[in-house]
């Protein structure tokens, strides 16, 4: 979904469905920013079944993105043309399978996830509980934190691919590297399989306030914001480039680098997408003068600029 895009139309003669299909519903609700326009149709399956059907029937023009917490994204101001698949309570399940391993649905957040990691003794999946999104997510963005990432972890994965037929994946099929995946676009990542080791719940929960304590030092974490902005370059802290560049508090429109961490970008109350975006390619530019290094973008930014969307 291209920002340069003229205008985009798309049908709007869709299966039925078993779940909830919303027209014209706003994300800026739903996504950390607050900002941003609204999906064209936001479709809430009631199970992996009503997903697979719905996607095989639609017609293939039709764009699809899966929405999880919303925590590292910008939706821009024109909104989402297409579908935008958000997957709640049905598939936000998470059990243990034996003394190692967690079967989680696409929707289950981290802390969800490493709570009962916790309660089942299974340790090595407490960096989860720092990370503000949902298994689907993990498993797309193979998101990480304090030294692990979602590649060391995963077993497989169950997809409903753009076209409705549902995929078992490994990790080797993901080809992981760096907060990414090739996990095909329009696909929806509806259960994984994490396998830990055996371990002592006294043990994971202390690691878990290790985690939790040292986010609190460090991170805005009662702000609106997308989470970490840029991707570390190799041999560099993305953070350290922007204050190197003079960035720390640098505000554009209503939006501003964090004073806190300068690798986080916030709204400071009423900043649209675009200032959002904006600033961030600053930022860029800013850092790639003064250090020579282009940085790369970790959040991801969906939708079209104001006005473009019929």
């Amino acid at each position: 979904m291209s920002a340069s895009a003229p205008s985009v139309a798309v049908s709007t003669d869709l299966p039925p469905v078993r779940g909830k299909l919303t027209p014209r519903a706003p994300l800026a609700p739903l996504v950390w920013f607050k900002s941003g326009g609204a999906a064209q149709w936001l479709f809430e399956p009631k199970d992996a079944d009503d997903l697979a059907d719905f996607l095989r029937a639609l017609d293939s023009a039709v764009p699809v993105m899966a929405l999880g917490l919303g925590s590292n994204l910008i939706v821009r101001d024109g909104g989402v043309p297409g579908v935008v698949v958000r997957l709640g309570k049905a598939f936000a399940k998470v059990e243990a399978i034996d003394a190692a391993a967690l079967r989680c649905g696409g929707g289950a957040s981290g802390i969800l996830v490493s709570s009962t990691a916790r309660d089942a003794g299974v340790a090595g999946l407490e960096f989860l509980r720092s990370i503000p999104g949902t298994v689907g997510g993990f498993v797309r963005m193979n998101g990480g934190a304090y030294g692990r990432e979602t590649g060391d972890i995963l077993v497989e994965c169950d997809v409903v691919l753009r076209s409705g037929e549902v995929v078992t994946l490994d990790a080797a099929a993901l080809g992981y590297s760096y907060r990414h995946s090739r996990l095909p676009e329009g696909a929806v990542v509806v259960s994984a399989t994490f396998r830990g080791q055996p371990g002592e719940s006294t043990a994971i929960q202390a690691e878990m306030d290790r985690i939790a304590a040292a986010r609190e030092e460090s991170q805005p974490l009662r702000s609106k914001t997308g989470g970490s902005t840029f991707k570390n370059p190799n041999g560099h802290k993305a953070w350290a480039l922007v204050d190197e560049a003079g960035c720390r508090g640098l505000a554009l429109g209503g939006a501003q680098v964090s004073e806190k961490h300068t690798n986080f970008l916030l709204n400071l109350g009423e900043a649209t997408s675009a200032d959002i975006e904006a600033l961030g390619e600053e930022v860029r530019r800013r850092v790639k003068d003064k250090s020579g290094v282009e940085l790369e973008w970790e959040i991801q930014r969906v939708g079209v600029q104001s006005g473009a969307m019929q």
